[in-house]
């Protein structure tokens, strides 16, 4: 349960998202192989669209969609270095 309201909380913080991905890959901390990892689990979220739930069924295939993408989110930011999560405030 304590893992689901950990998704739940970096739900409001997307807008950081992207400026922490972009250094996550530019930064020279990170090292290649995490890079590479993170890098194959966003590539196949998108190439792979297997749905628990259709996207047909609106609202509910959506916020499956959602949860999958925050899970990919979550594992890369646990990759991170600590002082890489600390400057975008993921912790």
């Amino acid at each position: 349960m304590k893992k689901f309201f950990k998704r739940i909380r970096l739900v409001f913080k997307v807008k950081k998202f992207v400026p922490f991905l972009i250094e996550f890959f530019t930064t020279g901390s990170v090292p290649v192989k995490q890079k590479i990892i993170s890098a194959g689990l966003i590539i196949g979220y998108f190439l792979l669209p297997f749905d628990i739930i259709p996207d047909f069924l609106t609202l509910i295939g959506i916020v499956d969609d959602v949860g999958v993408l925050l899970i990919v989110f979550q594992q890369i930011i646990k990759m991170a270095p600590a002082e890489l999560r600390e400057k975008h405030k993921l912790e």
